[in-house]
């Protein structure tokens, strides 16, 4: 069973105690995003857990107990995303420059083959043109050289919240050949400081600019840091052209006081406040607490190791 900790939210910036104090007591409990009144818990006991993928844009919080969670015997990698964008877009984050150093002595602690460096989403304005976006990437690449062996990419999916958080943001579309050059234009940088791209969940990318599909829930690199084979099926669940295999998700939508514009996690701050308040460290569910309603379910689980 590998762990996704986590799509919905950014655990490692807000909610590192709270998921020190799950690892501990060896399990969790989450709401089905669809059905609040349905509960699943989840045993995070580490001979059933495979790896844990965490995802993040700052994992500043989790830096001093990474070796607390390796010796409770979890393995783990990180999905760490950095963009071009500023604080307009990305008002509640630190700047550039600070999490270019933590992504760094990430880096040092567990092995470059282990941060991930995620460039997306990618979209374009007036204001953030395709020479934006390369300028950012290449300075952005030159500074985590050395550090991270990959980067994924992927171009922005409108979701319905996504849409409503971008309102008044004007979006320029750019057309198939400009998009083939712009993204052969990233490889090509990518290349120059040792990394490997990526595309996420777009076939296009895939067929016409050679980018690599991407798996960023990923058997193989669990398995070589694991030491031997994991074999996991394809998560069904994800969007079309996802090359991830089967997680747990452990996080919650509606809890990451990141503020990004183009989240699609997240309807309004305002919910998002109301969640974050909600939240106690000590709890099995990341917001908010049991009502009495629930009806919960112990998720059977099982260890996917081929020793």
């Amino acid at each position: 069973m590998i762990i996704s900790a986590s799509r919905r939210t950014d655990i490692p910036a807000f909610y590192t105690d709270w998921l020190l104090n799950r690892l501990r007591q060896g399990s969790v409990l989450v709401r089905n995003p669809f059905n609040p009144h349905q509960v699943s818990q989840v045993s995070l006991d580490p001979q059933t857990v495979d790896g844990i993928i965490f995802w993040t844009k700052n994992p500043a919080p989790m830096l001093p107990h990474l070796e607390e969670i390796r010796r409770l015997g979890y393995r783990f990698y990180f999905q760490f995303t950095m963009t071009a964008y500023d604080q307009h877009l990305e008002k509640n984050l630190p700047a550039k420059a600070e999490r270019i150093a933590v992504f760094q002595e990430l880096a040092r602690h567990i092995g470059p083959e282990r941060v991930l460096w995620r460039f997306d989403p990618i979209f374009f304005t007036s204001e953030f043109p395709p020479a934006y976006h390369l300028h950012w990437f290449e300075d952005l690449a030159s500074q985590l050289h050395g550090y991270t062996r990959r980067c994924t990419i992927s171009f922005l999916s409108l979701y319905e919240k996504c849409k409503r958080n971008m309102q008044g943001v004007a979006l320029q579309a750019i057309e198939d050949a400009e998009k083939i050059r712009f993204v052969s234009q990233l490889a090509a940088i990518a290349n120059t400081y040792g990394m490997q791209l990526c595309a996420c969940c777009d076939s296009f990318l895939h067929q016409r600019c050679g980018v690599e599909a991407a798996r960023c829930i990923d058997d193989r690199m669990l398995a070589s840091i694991l030491g031997y084979p994991v074999h996991v099926k394809k998560d069904s669940g994800q969007r079309p052209g996802c090359g991830c295999v089967a997680s747990i998700d452990i996080g919650a939508y509606n809890t990451c006081p990141h503020g990004c514009r183009y989240c699609y996690a997240n309807v309004s701050e305002r919910v998002v406040a109301k969640n974050f308040a909600s939240h106690d460290p000590d709890a099995p569910l990341l917001a908010g607490t049991l009502n009495g309603r629930e009806t919960i379910t112990l998720r059977k689980m099982s260890s996917c190791r081929t020793p």
